[in-house]
């Protein structure tokens, strides 16, 4: 299975997995691939920026998620979101609530 991956300068940490199940055969045109997205999703991401082309099956494992559990999510819905970990996800949520705080007393 091959896939490419994304990330989003919007959203540290987090990347989505897009399948190309076809690849190398599906090269010849140019394809939006993240429109295998949901829209909402697409469009709370933010721009997308490409990251790396993988072959999953020559990939031993990977660095955060289950290879498994990325596979069976490429197969069954076209993509897979690798969420940040938790420790980062706090701090982000602290950065954005120290940062509405301070717009609020400007």
């Amino acid at each position: 299975m091959h896939c490419d991956i994304y990330k989003f300068p919007k959203h540290s940490e987090m990347y989505v997995y897009i399948a190309r199940p076809d690849y190398p055969d599906d090269t010849d045109e140019i394809k939006d691939w993240l429109g295998v997205l949901p829209k909402e999703l697409r469009k709370s991401l933010g721009e997308a920026k490409f990251l790396m082309h993988l072959d999953l099956a020559e990939t031993k494992k990977l660095a955060r998620v289950d290879k498994n559990e990325v596979i069976e999510k490429l197969n069954s819905q076209g993509y897979f979101v690798q969420s940040p970990p938790s420790d980062v996800l706090l701090a982000q949520a602290q950065a954005r609530m120290k940062e509405a705080q301070d717009k609020r007393y400007d």
